[in-house]
């Protein structure tokens, strides 16, 4: 039987992506705001920067009318601006301490519910142990500074690590070792994972997904292309489903609903935030486009996810009539 995906998940879209030049904080950030709180598909969005808190304070309106969940991402200021929460040069530590403080104080003002953090470069194999404090250090600090506005969760996202954005957190076994000292004392903390990292990071859900699914609370599904340095979104760019040299598909969003169910993540008590996160990359792609082929992609997965489902049931079933 046909089980409802909103029924497991609340269906995101990353904003700042969807429509390029928004990661500034600055554009038309309204406009393409009110697109997606105007369509019915998408029950939870993730902003990002907005420098102006006149903006800040219409898209808090629009928000609220709209009835979607709401993520705040802090990569778009991070990234922007050079942030580094493990920097070992104290001084751009606490600039960037400084700077995703401010990003929560953002969250808050518009209505958010849990803020992505990042973590900064990967210093390699020698110093990554030492990153890795200082990045627990750093996170800490930032709930403790949330903890005096209200009640916030905070994700990690796992990034790639040595193609992109060669981020600390990195590979699946990292971001369990931040996870494991931070979630004690903060139960509010989890881990992101983007299914358009795996081949970058060369890791399979079904391997890693397991090994960290005690403290992974949302996803993102995307795409990437890896092997062709020659391709304009090569890297992290998170080009549109199905685009040509790309590695993220239909069959691969399917296959990776199935890792997720397996690991009781549509048997939660509370629904996780699944989010596409795309962009117009190639010439004559428009972002109304894009967003188009995220929600078919979605939708189509989520109905061949279940078709197996039925039909491993129905499988399973015959066994046990036969034995």
């Amino acid at each position: 039987m046909y089980e409802s995906m909103y029924g497991r998940m609340r269906v995101g879209i990353v904003h700042f992506k969807a429509f390029p030049g928004l990661e500034t904080g600055v554009g038309p950030l309204v406009e393409t705001l009110e697109k997606i709180c105007a369509d019915e598909f998408f029950t939870a969005i993730e902003v990002g920067w907005m420098k102006d808190y006149r903006v800040r304070n219409t898209a808090r309106q629009l928000l609220d009318m709209s009835h979607l969940s709401v993520a705040y991402a802090t990569q778009p200021c991070v990234l922007t601006n050079k942030l580094n929460l493990n920097s070992f040069d104290p001084q751009q530590r606490q600039l960037a301490i400084n700077g995703v403080k401010n990003c929560v104080d953002e969250a808050y003002d518009l209505g958010a519910e849990v803020i992505r953090l990042i973590a900064g470069k990967d210093p390699g194999d020698a110093k990554r142990d030492e990153a890795k404090k200082l990045l627990v250090d750093s996170i800490s600090q930032i709930m403790e500074y949330a903890k005096e506005e209200g009640d916030m969760k905070f994700t990690l996202k796992i990034f790639d690590r040595d193609i992109d954005k060669k981020c600390l957190i990195g590979h699946f076994v990292d971001a369990l070792d931040v996870a494991k000292v931070l979630r004690p004392q903060y139960p509010n903390f989890g881990l992101l994972a983007d299914l358009s990292h795996f081949p970058l990071l060369d890791e399979k859900p079904e391997e890693a997904i397991p090994l960290v699914k005690d403290y992974l609370v949302d996803f993102h599904v995307g795409n990437c292309v890896f092997r062709d340095r020659k391709h304009p979104a090569y890297g992290d760019i998170q080009p549109r489903f199905g685009v040509p040299g790309g590695d993220i598909d239909l069959a691969e969003v399917v296959d990776f609903f199935d890792v997720l169910r397996a690991n009781g993540f549509f048997s939660k008590p509370y629904r996780p935030i699944v989010s596409a996160e795309v962009r117009p990359v190639l010439f004559g792609e428009t972002s109304d486009i894009i967003l188009a082929n995220s929600k078919r992609v979605i939708r189509d997965a989520w109905a061949l996810h279940c078709v197996r489902m039925e039909q491993s049931a129905g499988r399973e079933g015959f066994k046990q009539a036969a034995e």
